[in-house]
């Protein structure tokens, strides 16, 4: 629904001005009433000043992702990145060029952050929050004296991030410079070696928080897509070398109510993905600043733990075997969900791009022989909302028969949050958003929906 970006040189002074636009939230869709209430955008401010999905995205890829570009965000590649992706593929572009093209990368700070916390606070305030350590944005621009007035609001929090990241450089320069580096996934391999097999220090948000998300990881074995498998050397693998197969997947795909279970110990096994910017580095930085200590580590623990997985060459193999059998998600039935059901042969991504090329004169007549089964369906939400002219009659009843059966799907859910929150005392402000949602409902649903959804 909002967008907002600011273009810099490599220390952070802007360049440009910053871009702050709506995209239109299509009539397909019902927003999440409770992200409204932290946003304050309604759907209706978008549609009066919003882009389009198809403006939007030649926007993103004429103005912003150009060549030579870092991306940086705050959890944007598992968050943000993930939509940026969805939407060039609904909108008939490269759903992956944007980020590695022509010199462009990506970078995440808030692995950044958490390492910096974890190895190298000094000269930086910390948050915490009854009691617990806390990353969040806001909660350190607060601390640190940053003007953060809107937090959430999409330019607001492009401009904290920013002065936060000029802090950890202007503090913590050394570790900065190296972590930026490491976005590189060549860069990664390096240090990362399979043949190698040397350990290394690694900070995700799957790590205990007690620890700050950091732990002293080892490359265990291959993974899926040329990633590696990694296991967690805070643990002893005394306790999980000689399970069976049954066994380890028992444990890894144990469900949120097992893992709550008295006595229940994880598997401390993950996939690294060498592509997406991870916040790791050799041990030495651990020598520095008592690192060791400031992670409840020491080199010992992690040379018995290593020496371990080494004499026990099968239970690699089998951790190996363990991801290469992982269960696949059921597929939804939704073209716009299946971006990652497989790529695009030559053929098809030359249609693709003469799709997202053509304007609505040329849209009108076009009938683009696809071979993936996944581009008709595609093609034809495109059209409807981008250039709802250019529909046939058939067309338009395909449309409408699919954009209700889309609302009907996501009518519980809403319904739930709005009856939830219609029933709290909410300021002048959150009401209105609360009645204009209702209104969206009404103009977006048939009768028969919205009628009988109506909130009392």
């Amino acid at each position: 629904m909002q967008f907002a970006g600011q273009r810099t040189d490599m220390n952070l002074q802007p360049i440009g001005d910053p871009i702050n636009v709506l995209v239109a939230v299509n009539d397909d869709t019902l927003p999440s009433p409770d992200a409204l209430m932290v946003t304050g955008i309604t759907p209706q401010q978008t549609v009066a000043d919003g882009y389009s999905e198809a403006q939007f995205a030649k926007m993103l890829l004429d103005d912003v992702f150009t060549p030579d570009t870092i991306t940086v965000g705050f959890n944007n590649i598992r968050f943000d990145d993930e939509f940026i992706r969805h939407l060039f593929w609904r909108t008939f572009h490269d759903p992956y060029e944007w980020c590695w093209k022509d010199g462009r990368s990506r970078w995440d700070i808030l692995d950044v952050v958490r390492m910096t916390r974890a190895l190298r606070p000094d000269g930086i305030e910390w948050p915490v929050i009854d009691g617990k350590a806390s990353n969040r944005l806001e909660l350190l621009t607060k601390v640190n004296g940053i003007d953060h007035l809107s937090a959430h609001d999409a330019l607001s929090d492009v401009t904290a991030l920013i002065e936060v990241t000029r802090l950890i450089r202007d503090k913590q320069t050394q570790l900065y410079d190296y972590l930026l580096l490491m976005r590189d996934k060549n860069e990664v391999k390096k240090l990362i070696n399979l043949d190698e097999k040397i350990p290394f220090v690694y900070t995700s948000g799957r790590y205990d928080a007690q620890y700050s998300k950091t732990t002293v990881a080892f490359p265990l074995t291959a993974g899926k897509n040329g990633n590696v498998i990694v296991y967690d050397l805070r643990h002893d693998p005394a306790q999980f070398i000689d399970l069976n197969s049954k066994e380890l997947a028992k444990k890894f795909y144990a469900s949120w109510e097992e893992r709550q279970a008295e006595g229940f110990v994880p598997l401390p096994v993950k996939e690294l993905q060498y592509n997406r910017a991870p916040a790791v580095a050799p041990l030495g930085v651990l020598e520095k600043s008592d690192g060791w200590s400031r992670i409840s580590l020491d080199s010992s623990i992690i040379n018995a733990h290593k020496k371990a997985l080494l004499d026990a060459p099968h239970f690699a193999e089998n951790i190996r075997s363990l991801f290469e059998s992982k269960p696949e998600f059921k597929k939804s039935p939704d073209a716009e969900a299946q971006l990652y059901d497989g790529f695009l042969n030559d053929a098809d991504r030359m249609r693709v791009q003469s799709v997202s090329q053509a304007n609505e004169a040329t849209l009108s007549d076009m009938q683009p022989s696809f071979q993936d089964d996944r581009l008709p369906p595609l093609f034809l939400h495109y059209k409807a909302r981008n250039f709802p002219r250019t529909l046939s009659a058939d067309d338009s009843a395909a449309w409408e028969q699919w954009r209700v059966a889309r609302i009907q799907a996501q009518l519980p859910q809403f319904m739930k949050s709005m009856e939830r929150l219609a029933a709290e005392e909410l300021a002048d402000d959150k009401q209105f958003i609360l009645q204009e949602l209702q209104l969206w409902l009404e103009n977006i649903a048939p009768a028969d929906l919205s009628d009988a959804s109506t909130p009392e």
